[in-house]
């Protein structure tokens, strides 16, 4: 099989036969760029569910990325968290406060319309961000589930393997953003996100209202 970067080899035994080990191949070049295709499909999946949620801008930004009052270990429960947000926005609804730490009462009635449950009080500095998957959720969203924990569980074996004949860009060493500073990326309808220059430079992001990828200007490329 020809690949374009390192390729780890791992045995791994399927769950419905542990005795027999199935060879699972994880190219570690091309790994955040699948990943972020899995978690953007996994968004689309939630928006056929509920949609009035915008498109996921930058699925990249969300690997490596971790937040205190979000949930810091990325998963299905986190990324629905986020899709809370996004309804939120959408509906110009004003969710947080606190610079985005404390998740209000109107985040929670969101969130609980979209299958997440918060059986506890509020938390001093959080809210009601400690929120969980109800039964129904896991059963509506199980294959998407599945299918999202396999491709995080390939990233994770992917990027925490260090050998000698591997090699970790700066995107793989510091999580997806790079360690660097965000920029802003437009695309031609106007619309505009930030982002990391090496985050873009891995794979198009592309604009859900004209359908073009966002572009850094490139007066604020050559100042970077």
């Amino acid at each position: 099989m020809a690949t374009d970067g390192y390729v780890q080899i791992i045995w791994d035994a399927p769950e419905w036969n542990p005795r027999a080990p199935q060879l699972v191949i994880h190219d570690v070049s091309t790994t955040p760029p699948v990943l972020a295709a899995e978690l953007a499909q996994a968004w689309a999946d939630i928006q056929r569910s509920h949609p009035e949620l915008p498109d996921l801008a930058a699925p990249e930004s969300l690997i490596g990325e971790s937040s205190s009052a979000c949930g810091a270990e990325l998963s299905f429960e986190r990324l629905l968290h986020e899709a809370v947000h996004g309804i939120a926005a959408a509906r110009g609804v004003r969710d947080t406060s606190r610079a985005g730490r404390y998740h209000n009462r109107r985040f929670l009635a969101i969130a609980e319309e979209m299958g997440l449950d918060h059986p506890e009080e509020p938390h001093p500095s959080s809210g009601f961000s400690l929120v969980s998957l109800s039964p129904e959720a896991k059963r509506r969203y199980r294959p998407t589930m599945e299918r999202l924990q396999r491709a995080l569980k390939a990233h994770t074996v992917a990027t925490a393997a260090d050998t000698k004949r591997s090699f970790r860009g700066p995107a793989a060493r510091h999580g997806s953003s790079g360690g660097g500073v965000r920029v802003k990326a437009v695309c031609d309808c106007g619309r505009n996100v930030r982002v990391v220059p090496s985050v873009l430079a891995q794979a198009p992001i592309v604009c859900g209202g004209c359908g073009k990828p966002f572009r850094i200007p490139e007066v604020v490329a050559a100042a970077s």
